[in-house]
């Protein structure tokens, strides 16, 4: 029994996974009249998955839990007393923190090591019709049904690039989605690289091929430092096993087949000019490749202290405040009432205190996976490092406020987990 129950939360860890996929693609192509809803289909999904852990005695017990339990729960009554006083808007925010959170922590519970590999493959399988999608949708107009806007939108889903070419979303409401999902297929890719024995050599070369391709149609400047981290993450992990020189230029002579392969296409340089004129011109506006780092890095850390309303610098302007759902509800339109940058969001919402305690927990648990990460690696075991190439700038400062952002957020930090099970590890409360 206790193994048929392992096995059915096991499934609906896989169903999140699929409608975390899906959700953009129901909500633009097959069911536009419930694109409301849709937003936040993981959520009742989550939270049934808990209940049933819960009757099931495999609720996670993670450390960290009670207190963001805690602080989601006295967020809501501090919004509706001392913030922006709408209880939608603060029950949207506290689910963050309340459901899906928890589901992070349930993932690591449920999933092994053997589960993560499996969906590392199907990860890559997927990557293949993804990056054609993105390039019918990169050359398509707008108003193609591939770039349909979320509830049938006529005006597209594409987001501003370069060259008149849009980012394009794949099956996703956004461009973020793109980025994220194959700054995952990323960290895949280079692992399976490293470990070829646990996927077919075809599927594995197809991937890389679809991530070569889909960097520069997807005009995303996220996608590419995702990538290069990544690689840097590969080339460390690599130069641990032996006959490390050997393998590497093997390895460079694949790749540069691959990029060859890719550039003889002449339709493909047309991506490659648009990514190259979206890169520059990104650059010139924020002041170069250091000022891209630091604003978007230690700018958005630092400033989230330094830019806070005094009127509100104690319980914050309330939770949910800062998320676009938010925004619409107390203002009717899409806005960042608060911070586009997550940490700036997290103190304006909930305060110095609740904020303060939030970063100090996704600070910890990022340190904690970070070193025990390096400690695997150091065993000759490279998944969770390379999971972690992925994972560390979201575990970090991924932005909850954004579903598929939270999403793959939940998705990576549950993986990673995951994959840090082994025999003494096991009971580390991260």
């Amino acid at each position: 029994m206790k193994n048929t129950n392992l096995q059915f939360l096991k499934k609906g860890i896989w169903v999140y996974f699929i409608l975390l996929i899906m959700e953009g693609g129901l909500r633009r192509w097959f069911l536009p009249s419930l694109a409301t809803p849709l937003l936040i289909i993981r959520d009742p999904l989550a939270a049934y998955l808990l209940f049933t852990a819960y009757r099931f005695n495999f609720f996670p017990k993670y450390r960290f839990l009670p207190l963001l339990f805690w602080i989601g729960i006295i967020s809501i009554f501090t919004a509706l007393f001392f913030g922006h006083g709408n209880v939608f808007v603060a029950l949207f925010g506290a689910r963050i923190l309340l459901i899906q959170f928890p589901m992070l922590c349930l993932i690591a519970c449920i999933f092994d090591r053997s589960d993560v590999i499996e969906m590392g493959k199907v990860i890559l399988w997927l990557s293949i019709p993804m990056a054609i999608l993105i390039s019918l949708q990169f050359y398509s107009p707008q108003s193609a049904w591939v770039n349909r806007g979320v509830g049938d939108e006529l005006g597209g889903a594409g987001f501003s690039g370069a060259n008149g070419y849009f980012r394009p979303p794949g099956t996703f409401s956004f461009i973020s989605g793109t980025a994220s999902f194959f700054g995952l297929v990323a960290c895949f890719v280079f692992y399976f690289w490293l470990q070829p024995k646990y996927i077919n050599k075809l599927v594995l070369i197809s991937a890389t091929l679809a991530l070569l391709v889909a960097i520069p149609t997807s005009i995303s400047r996220s996608l590419f430092f995702g990538t290069v981290i990544s690689l840097l993450f590969f080339l460390v992990a690599k130069s641990s096993q032996p006959g490390f020189l050997k393998n590497m230029v093997q390895l460079l002579l694949g790749f540069l087949v691959l990029i060859i392969v890719v550039l003889s296409t002449d339709k493909f340089n047309t991506q490659i000019e648009a990514f190259t004129a979206r890169f520059t011109s990104a650059n010139e506006i924020e002041g170069g490749l250091d000022g891209v780092l630091i604003d978007r890095f230690l700018g958005g850390l630092v400033g989230a202290f330094i830019h806070i309303d005094d009127s509100h610098a104690f319980f914050g302007q309330g939770i949910g405040m800062g998320t676009n759902v938010g925004a619409q509800l107390l203002s009717g339109k899409t806005a960042f009432l608060i911070s586009e940058g997550e940490w700036g969001r997290l103190i304006g919402e909930s305060g110095m205190l609740f904020g303060t305690l939030i970063i100090l927990v996704r600070i910890s648990m990022t340190a904690t996976i970070s070193i025990q990460s390096f400690k695997f690696l150091r065993r000759g075991d490279a998944l969770p490092w390379m999971l972690l190439s992925f994972g560390f700038i979201n575990l970090l400062q991924a932005q909850w406020a954004q579903p598929t952002n939270l999403g793959f957020y939940v998705l990576i930090g549950g993986l990673i987990l995951a994959s840090l099970k082994k025999t003494e590890l096991q009971k580390i409360k991260y």
